[in-house]
C-alpha cells in the first residue's frame, strides 16, 4: 500500500512539473543594421502575459551566441542559460556579434570592429525587443567582456535591469598586464608592456613579438584601442536601473575583487558570489589545470545557484 501511494505521489508531482513547464517558441531572429544583418536565437515561453526578455551578450573574441569560441571547445553555456530561463517563463534573445559565426558577413574584417560598434548593436537589439509587444521588461545580461557592453548599452536600449556575469571591474589593459606578467619571459613582457602603452595612446604597431601575436596581432589592435579606453566600473556606476553582479569564486580569469569593484561603483547593486563556479559558469576546482573539462564539455550543467540568483532577481523586478 505504501509503495503504491508513493508511486501515485511521484506521478502527481511529475504531472505538476509537466504542467508548470511552459511551451517555448524557438525561432531565429535577426537585426538589420547599416553594416549588415546580425543573426540570433529567440526563446519565447507561451504565457498569458508578456514575459520578461533577457538580451544575452557574449564575451570577448569570436565567441558566438551559444558561448562557443573556435579557439576553445564547444561549451554551450549561454545556450544552456537561455534554456534555463525559458523553463522559468523568461524569454531571451542571444546573438552572434558582428564578425562572428552567422553574423560574420556584417563585419568580415576585424580591423573594423570596436567597442562602440558592439554597444550600438546591443542598443539596437534592445530597442527592437522593447518595441515588440510579445515581451515584458528588458534585462540586458553580459558575460565576461559582454558585461561591459551591457553596462554601456543599457540606458539607450531602455533596459529595466542589468546583469553582469564574470565581468571585469578594471580596465582591460590592467588585467592583460597582470596575465602577461604571469606567463611571459622578462624580455617579452617588457615588449608587451611597451606595445600596450602604444595602444593606450591610440597607436597601432606592427612590431609584435611571436608570443604576443595571438592577443596583439595588428588586425585586432584597433579593437583593443577602443577597449582600452573603457573603464568597466565607471560604466557600471552610471547605471540608474537595478543591477545584479554574479561572480564565481573559482574563476581564474576574473577575480572576486573585480565583482567587488563593480559593487563599490554602484552600492545598490546586488552581489552574488557563487562558491565553486568558474568563468564558464560551471562548478569546478580552483586549479586551472583541473578546469579543462568545463571549457570543452557542453554536457556539463551550469552552476545551480547561477540560475536561482538570476531568476529570483528578474522576478523581483517591477513589471511595467
Amino acid at each position: 500500500m505504501k509503495s503504491r501511494l508513493a508511486a501515485l505521489l511521484l506521478l502527481f508531482c511529475a504531472s505538476l512539473a509537466q504542467a508548470a513547464a511552459p511551451t517555448v517558441l524557438q525561432r531565429p531572429i535577426s537585426l538589420d543594421t547599416d553594416q549588415g544583418t546580425l543573426q540570433g536565437s529567440l526563446l519565447l515561453p507561451r504565457d498569458d502575459t508578456p514575459p520578461p526578455v533577457v538580451l544575452i551578450i557574449a564575451g570577448s573574441g569570436p565567441t558566438d551566441r551559444d558561448g562557443n569560441n573556435p579557439a576553445g571547445g564547444r561549451i554551450d553555456n549561454l545556450k544552456q542559460l537561455a534554456l534555463l530561463l525559458a523553463r522559468q517563463h523568461i524569454a531571451s534573445v542571444r546573438y552572434d556579434k558582428r564578425g562572428v559565426a552567422a553574423s560574420q558577413p556584417a563585419t568580415p574584417d576585424e580591423r573594423d570592429l570596436s567597442v562602440e560598434r558592439y554597444v550600438a548593436d546591443a542598443v539596437a537589439w534592445g530597442q527592437k525587443l522593447k518595441a515588440d509587444p510579445r515581451f515584458g521588461p528588458l534585462i540586458v545580461l553580459g558575460h565576461s567582456e559582454g558585461a561591459l557592453i551591457a553596462s554601456l548599452a543599457a540606458e539607450q536600449a531602455g533596459a529595466s535591469a542589468v546583469i553582469t556575469l564574470a565581468g571585469s571591474g578594471r580596465p582591460v589593459d590592467q588585467v592583460l598586464r597582470e596575465q602577461l606578467a604571469q606567463r611571459l619571459k622578462p624580455d617579452d613582457l617588457a615588449r608587451g608592456n611597451v606595445l600596450m602603452d602604444h595602444l593606450q595612446a591610440g597607436q597601432t604597431s606592427l612590431d609584435v613579438p611571436g608570443p604576443l601575436r595571438e592577443v596583439f596581432r595588428p588586425s585586432v589592435q584597433p579593437y583593443l584601442i577602443s577597449l582600452f579606453r573603457q573603464n568597466p566600473a565607471a560604466a557600471f556606476a552610471r547605471l540608474k536601473v537595478p543591477a545584479l553582479i554574479v561572480q564565481g569564486r573559482n574563476d581564474v580569469q576574473v577575480e572576486v575583487e573585480d565583482a567587488q569593484r563593480l559593487q563599490a561603483a554602484k552600492p545598490d547593486a546586488t552581489l552574488a558570489l557563487i562558491n565553486g563556479m568558474n568563468h564558464m559558469l560551471r562548478i569546478s576546482p580552483r586549479d586551472i589545470s583541473e578546469q579543462r573539462d568545463s571549457y570543452n564539455n557542453p554536457e556539463l550543467p551550469l552552476a545551480s545557484e547561477l540560475g536561482t540568483r538570476i531568476v529570483a532577481f528578474i522576478r523581483a523586478l517591477p513589471r511595467t
